[in-house]
């Protein structure tokens, strides 16, 4: 119950601050992304702050060597830099730029109701389960070129 009620004041406060920045407004994000005209470089100072409170409590939580709230830490493994990596950061950076909303401010502007955001939203939703399933696809495709060359 502890880690549910840390985790949603977490989400709170990182909503909350996505207000504050105004990262909800697809116009400050589109001026920010503008730089060759009305370039309003904003949210530069809200990146930084994210990037700095990241680094502050990730180096705090491996000098525990245990998160705050939980049994352990589980990191990712190295990925290598390959195709799948680019094409969807490109994906993200175009919907970004159509868009001007990125997942976390789109979820956070959903209580407006504006159809632009839910159709965001939506879009978003069926991207995951599309990536979900061609994921699934390609190991199931790996699998089995691994079982048949072993059989050789």
């Amino acid at each position: 119950m502890k880690a549910i009620a840390i985790g949603f004041a977490a989400g709170v406060l990182f909503g909350t601050g996505l207000v504050v920045a105004r990262m909800t407004d697809p116009r400050v994000v589109l001026a920010f992304l503008d730089v060759a005209g009305a370039w309003n470089p904003s949210l530069l100072f809200v990146m930084g702050g994210a990037a700095g409170t990241f680094g502050l409590f990730y180096a705090v939580t491996m000098r525990r060597r245990a998160p705050l709230v939980g049994p352990s830490l589980r990191l990712p493994s190295e990925r290598p830099l390959d195709a799948r990596l680019f094409l969807g950061t490109a994906i993200f950076g175009v919907g970004w730029g159509l868009a001007g909303l990125c997942p976390g401010p789109a979820l956070t502007s959903m209580v407006t109701g504006s159809t632009a955001t839910l159709a965001f939203v939506a879009a978003m939703i069926a991207g995951v389960a599309l990536a979900g399933r061609t994921s699934a696809v390609q190991a199931d495709t790996r699998r089995t070129v691994s079982q048949s060359d072993s059989a050789r």
